[in-house]
């Protein structure tokens, strides 16, 4: 398929429903307050309704027509994921020719599947196993005996230490690391014992973890991101931690050692989380959440604040908290037997 298509043909490829012209051909996609006439759309987020009835977008993905917009609707449950398909369709990913490039250093014990793009500057040592398919741009290093699964894309200077294995179709962005020593050491009086670090670490297929990302190898043991799981830019994942599948992390959160994360949690962006604690299957966690102790979903699906609390105890709270000078003063007043408005 080229770079055009008709609206008809469109819908079909997304799953979306048709409202209007099947014959109109779009050319690309584009924000909703800047796409012009032959690009496509969308409309998540209710309050922005409004850009929808001004857009000269030839055509809206969203759940429902809105009154007023002169664009063909593409109807859909899921708008934001139909949208994706979209973009997938006009902007196809760009895939560097396989083979191995002479300014890399593959050792002779190394194994390669096949069609794999082994770019400058990229290491691969005694023992290691790359799949087919996978890309890996100029400066990653797979350490001694890591494996690496099929059609994954590892991008400038991710670095797998020894031992690492990672699944397949996974994407790890620019200077990722993966399998760095966990953070132990053991106090005495002569200082801190460095503990060693003699684990590894498990990264599920379907994976995508954020630039500049670190995950640490286990003490002992295994630190583990389960099947489909992403991680932002940035986000810190200590020894022993183990994370379910399809659990999404937003960037600058830490979770120290021995953490067990559930399947399908949410966490916003810049929570901490104490070690050797349990978040269940499916909760939420706002963002600069900090999380002391185990939470339970049976308790709250969605937890906020420092420490974390569940969410509609935390919206009380924050909005008292702007009026506690002024209940401070007439609690205190009160105590002084005066009128708690301080009035004579």
């Amino acid at each position: 398929m080229g770079n055009e298509i008709r609206l008809v043909d469109l819908a079909a490829r997304i799953g979306a429903r048709l409202d209007g012209d099947g014959g109109i051909v779009v050319k690309g996609v584009a924000p909703i307050e800047e796409a012009t006439a032959g690009q496509v759309t969308f409309l998540a987020n209710p309050k922005y309704s409004g850009f929808a009835r001004t857009s000269a977008a030839s055509a809206i993905i969203a759940k429902g027509r809105v009154e007023g917009s002169r664009a063909a609707f593409l109807l859909s449950e899921n708008p934001y994921y139909a949208f994706a398909c979209a973009v997938e369709l006009f902007h196809r990913p760009m895939r560097p020719k396989a083979g191995v490039s002479p300014a890399s250093q593959v050792h002779p014990g190394a194994r390669l599947g096949k069609d794999v793009t082994v770019s400058s500057f990229v290491v691969i040592e005694d023992g290691a196993v790359v799949g087919d398919r996978t890309v890996l741009y100029p400066g990653v290093v797979i350490g001694e005996g890591a494996s690496v699964g099929e059609d994954c894309l590892f991008y400038p200077h991710v670095v797998l230490y020894h031992g690492v294995r990672v699944g397949a179709r996974v994407i790890l962005h620019a200077g990722c690391v993966i399998g760095s020593d966990g953070f132990g050491f053991a106090p005495s009086r002569e200082g801190y014992k460095k503990i060693p670090q003699v684990g590894t670490v498990e990264i599920g297929d379907d994976v995508e973890i954020g630039a500049n990302a670190t995950v640490d190898r286990a003490a002992l043991g295994v630190t583990r991101i389960g099947r489909g799981s992403k991680l932002d830019n940035l986000v810190q994942v200590g020894h022993n931690v183990a994370i379910g599948s399809d659990t999404v992390i937003a960037a600058l959160t830490g979770i120290a050692g021995s953490c067990r994360i559930g399947s399908r949690v949410m966490i916003g962006g810049q929570a901490g989380l104490a070690g050797h604690l349990e978040v269940e299957d499916g909760i939420m966690l706002g963002a600069k959440c900090g999380v002391a102790d185990t939470l339970r979903a049976s308790e709250a699906k969605a937890w906020s604040g420092i420490p974390a609390i569940p969410h509609p105890t935390w919206l009380r709270m924050v909005t008292l908290l702007p009026k506690l000078p002024e209940l401070f003063r007439r609690v205190k007043r009160l105590e002084e037997g005066k009128n708690p408005k301080g009035e004579e």
